[in-house]
């Protein structure tokens, strides 16, 4: 799977370690920054993989902040994007089977490295349902999109 993955600086370590083992583990990993642990806003970064995402360079997008919280709400203004601040198991499958997720967001102030892995490997792994009802709850995300977006 081809994932877009970035971190501000407080994600910056968090970011390298997971880049590295999503590699390891044989995913194509589009790294879109920070390349150091300088200051960068969380915005900046959302951007990157929200855009990998949306172009189809990357299936799926990670992103990394003291938080998650930031970077979620950033990752979330970009049409198409569904990102879900994920510290647990259940939610980071249930997130893409459900409400079909395509940005994971991370706090690594929250987590630790273990965890943060544990995390990106159930929201890899997860599929959408499908199921009608989670497609009529995405249609009318959709809608409220559309009726708001400037973008388009």
């Amino acid at each position: 799977m081809r994932i877009a993955i970035g971190a501000d600086h407080a994600g910056f370590e968090m970011k390298r370690d997971l880049a590295a083992y999503l590699a390891k583990g044989g995913h194509e990993v589009i790294d879109v920054g920070a390349f150091t642990a300088a200051p960068v806003d969380y915005p900046d970064i959302a951007e990157g993989v929200a855009q990998a995402v949306r172009n189809g360079q990357a299936d799926r997008g990670i992103v990394v902040c003291g938080s998650g919280v930031g970077a979620a709400m950033a990752a979330c203004k970009f049409p198409g994007i569904r990102a879900c601040v994920c510290h647990d198991v259940f939610s980071a499958r249930q997130a893409v089977e459900h409400d079909d997720m395509n940005v994971l967001c991370l706090g690594s102030r929250v987590i630790g490295a273990s965890v943060a892995r544990l995390l990106a490997d159930t929201f890899l792994a997860a599929t959408f349902s499908g199921e009608q009802r989670h497609i009529v709850r995405l249609e009318k995300i959709d809608a409220i999109e559309s009726r708001y977006s400037r973008d388009e």
